[in-house]
């Protein structure tokens, strides 16, 4: 529809100039008089001339104004949200009592079994696991005069780290044993040997 409303005025004003320049031409040729009409003919073409001007004019006119001028404003807007989030939750590690022969300085070595749960509502990667003999603080370990933690060796810890589904959990294994030092051990005979473990 905004085609046809742009090309009506210039087809009505080409029919207007049709019909005007078909009586201007019968006038021509109408007249009272072959002398009249040539008296008169100088003066018919230069009205017809300025009439066909002027009309042509008209039309060009119409063209010109039959479009469609916009105009707009531009704006820009901002807005803010927020999202809250949580905290990591502190790893919950849990061991099974060792087994293995009974150290002796030198001797064999002991296998424990631990533990790490992932208690978060959200994944948490598990990066590094240290255990050591010590008191369950982390404090240093003296059972009595004579032995000490510096008796005790604990291996590299075994574990698969990475990310720990929600709830999730993942197991591992170390080794315990015992050093054989240059001074005498037996006060360590029959001691537990407590363990510490760190997951990170």
């Amino acid at each position: 529809m905004p085609e046809m409303q742009r090309s009506f005025p210039i087809a009505c004003s080409i029919i207007i100039a049709g019909d005007f320049l078909a009586s201007a031409a019968r006038e021509s040729t109408t007249g009272p008089s072959v002398a009249h009409r040539q008296d008169s003919g100088d003066h018919m073409r230069s009205t017809v001339t300025r009439r066909t001007t002027v009309i042509i004019a008209t039309v060009a006119t119409v063209v010109v104004g039959g479009g469609i001028a916009y105009a707009y404003w531009s704006s820009t807007g901002y807005g803010s949200g927020s999202a809250t989030t949580g905290t990591s939750s502190a790893f919950v590690v849990s061991s099974s009592p060792p087994t293995g022969a009974a150290l002796t300085p030198g001797g064999p070595t002991q296998t424990m079994s631990f533990t790490v749960t992932n208690p978060s509502s959200g994944s948490q990667t598990l990066a590094n696991v240290a255990i050591s003999v010590a008191n369950t603080d982390g404090t240093a370990w003296t059972a009595v005069e004579g032995c000490s933690a510096l008796d005790y060796a604990v291996g590299v810890p075994t574990i698969a780290y990475g990310p720990i589904a929600p709830s999730g959990m993942v197991t591992g294994t170390v080794t315990i044993g015992m050093n054989n030092l240059d001074s005498n051990q037996d006060a360590c005979q029959g001691i537990t040997a407590p363990l510490y473990i760190v997951a990170s």
